[in-house]
């Protein structure tokens, strides 16, 4: 099954490429992606889909033209494109850390720690995060952290890992244990967002921007606490990650559906029009996984995410992939963007996609993503 699914998500990026061209997918409206000029936040994981395909298939087409992507996020740099954000990971993780690590690039090595040091630019010394949105002082989002950052701490890591300075580790590390601190509830469950004095650090208090309630659990902000707080273990061997991982991938598992994918958020009122979001199952199950490297063979609790991953895996192959979607853009149905927002609510999500085919190619080839060495 899962080789089936690869094969069908790769001829669907190619056939992307000239779909494409030269600009980027976000989300779809009506089955029909999007497209911007590199100036979104999710820009890299149409970088990533293509890495990829070329490691899968070996076809030089995806090379191409991934390489051309990370021309393009060279320039984005140089020239600042919207990056009051510190979506900074996920542009560059996917992008020049990928060719990276493929083709040891000394170029594309270069322009990711470049990208570290932007990303370290979002650090407030004050009050001891890294701010999520918007310009130094902001009066709106000046003191607020997220929880999608943990995705985006890996490039924070690996440059301390490349140069041996410990100021980009040290600081992720911070970042991380704030998460821990102040994201994740006692329940195990998790705020999408936390607010900071931005004088003093002094906590203010949790909020959602894409949940459905301050006090609910947005289902993609716990799947990003899932991988990432397992990705911070991989980098740190601190067994709280480990464990935070753990109990946050239960509480997902638990409150899943019969079908094993995910509504929009875990208290929202479920009747036969609640949108679902199965690129927060695709990024679960790429969590759940690299959880799974960490246990040992024959653990019980290894045992509970693997028997968890497949029946998400399959479910999202069968009833929600477009493998029977000949023309399809999209790999994957029923995803959400933002549903109190109005914003592409049941359509395709470039994340999801990409998360979709890293979890199949960690399940079929043992693959880890572009997240770490």
């Amino acid at each position: 099954m899962w080789k089936s699914a690869i094969e069908d998500a790769v001829e669907k990026t190619r056939n992307n490429i000239d779909r494409f061209g030269e600009l980027f997918p976000h989300v779809s409206m009506k089955g029909r992606y999007e497209l911007n000029d590199n100036n979104d936040w999710t820009d890299g994981f149409w970088s990533g889909l293509l890495w990829l395909c070329y490691e899968y298939s070996n076809d030089s087409v995806f090379k191409e033209k991934a390489k051309q992507t990370v021309e393009s996020f060279q320039n984005r740099l140089n020239e600042n494109i919207v990056l009051e954000h510190h979506d900074i990971g996920f542009l560059y993780s996917l992008s020049s850390k990928a060719q990276w690590l493929i083709e040891k690039d000394e170029a594309a090595r270069e322009l990711t720690l470049q990208a570290a040091d932007k990303l370290l630019g979002r650090w407030r010394e004050k009050g001891q995060y890294l701010q999520a949105w918007g310009p130094k002082y902001d009066e709106k989002e000046g003191g607020r952290i997220i929880i999608d950052c943990l995705l985006n701490l890996p490039i924070l890591y690996w440059a301390s890992e490349q140069t041996g300075e410990l100021k980009y580790s040290n600081i992720a590390v911070t970042q991380t244990e704030k998460s821990r601190r102040y994201l994740v509830r006692g329940d195990d469950s998790s705020y999408h967002t936390f607010f900071f004095n931005q004088e003093t650090g002094e906590p203010i208090g949790g909020a959602t921007h894409q949940g459905y309630t301050n006090g609910s659990t947005w289902t993609r902000g716990q799947a990003w606490g899932i991988y990432g707080f397992a990705l911070s273990y991989h980098y740190t061997k601190k067994s709280a990650y480990l464990e935070t991982a753990k109990r946050m991938a239960k509480y997902f598992i638990q409150h899943l559906p019969d079908d094993y994918v995910s509504y929009w958020d875990f208290n929202a009122p479920v009747d036969e029009n609640t949108p679902r979001d199965s690129s927060a199952a695709a990024i679960a199950a790429c969590g759940l996984l690299e959880i799974i490297n960490h246990l040992n063979e024959g653990d019980l609790e290894r045992t509970y995410f693997e028997d968890a991953v497949q029946k998400m895996m399959q479910s999202l192959v069968e009833n929600y992939s477009t493998i029977y979607e000949k023309d399809a853009e999209g790999l994957l149905n029923h995803g959400s963007y933002h549903v109190l927002g109005n914003l592409a609510i049941d359509d395709y999500m470039i994340w999801g996609d990409y998360f979709y085919l890293e979890a199949l190619m960690r399940l079929e080839k043992n693959h880890r993503g572009y997240w770490y060495e």
